[in-house]
């Protein structure tokens, strides 16, 4: 579980809530299904027409999914390193089927890492391995990143809806300024919480959300680049030192890894 974003979560609904319970005693005025099914539904109905079903529901789902834990962190990247490093050393062994034997379970849940490490043992050039590969990792990032532009989307769409029930409960009060006018106030209130429903689901929800699931795919595919290269340079037969170095080159120099040290 990602408990930063759950905290996120809770902190943010919590000053809300708190905000309003120390404001007021009538803290029922603030629900209002009319005006959360106003932005709620006006806000899904514009986006499926916007956008074909499959990604709507995929961008729904990551909704869900950003409060787990990412699968890549600092860590994994020096591991990395050190997978492909022992990779050279196989390779620098016993050639390309050293790498098939030694790289059967890691790839076994990572149709990138498979892919790169079928495209070695193949024997392409390094030059066609890192053409492949970096091709690759910007598509899947591009095909990954259409969730991102559609939760946006969301986020622009759930205010403007928010308007719109506000100006469709003003009509509604104008057209009964000839009852009770004390009904005038509670009638507008009703009106404005329309606009407020929609500003809190495109700042806490939908905005959040989409900020998240982009920065979680821009480290994957900072992942899949370091990996690539490493894989290029076994391809090309450089040294595991080399590797070492090549690779330590696109990491933070706290997290670099060291043969000498590291190495086991």
């Amino acid at each position: 579980m990602s408990f930063t974003t759950i905290i996120g979560i809770l902190g943010a609904f919590g000053l809300f809530i708190g905000s309003i319970l120390i404001s007021t005693d009538n803290f029922a005025v603030f629900l209002s299904f009319s005006s959360f099914l106003m932005v709620v539904g006006g806000t899904l109905a514009a986006t499926f027409i916007s956008y074909e079903p499959r990604y709507v529901i995929l961008s729904l789902k990551l909704i869900w999914r950003i409060v787990f834990a990412p699968k890549i962190g600092r860590n994994l990247l020096k591991s990395e390193v050190g997978r492909i490093i022992k990779w050279a050393y196989a390779v620098q062994k016993n050639g390309p089927q050293g790498l098939e034997s030694e790289a059967t379970k890691a790839v076994k849940n990572d149709p990138f890492l498979k892919f790169g490490v079928d495209l070695v043992v193949s024997g392409y050039t390094a030059e066609d391995v890192r053409s492949i590969l970096n091709n690759t990792v910007n598509t899947t990032y591009g095909r990954n990143t259409i969730q991102v532009n559609i939760l946006k989307d969301m986020a622009a769409n759930a205010p403007a809806f928010g308007m719109i029930g506000t100006l469709v409960g003003l009509v509604i009060m104008l057209d009964n300024m000839g009852g009770d006018p004390s009904s005038l106030g509670k009638g507008l209130a009703v009106a404005m919480l329309t606009t407020l429903y929609g500003v809190i689901f495109a700042r806490v929800i939908f905005l959040p959300a989409a900020s998240k699931v982009l920065q979680r795919e821009q480290i994957v595919r900072f992942r899949n680049t370091l990996v690539a290269e490493g894989l290029c340079l076994i391809a090309d037969r450089k040294s595991p030192r080399f590797i070492q170095d090549k690779m330590n080159s696109f990491l933070d120099p706290s997290i670099h890894f060291n043969i000498d040290k590291d190495k086991k």
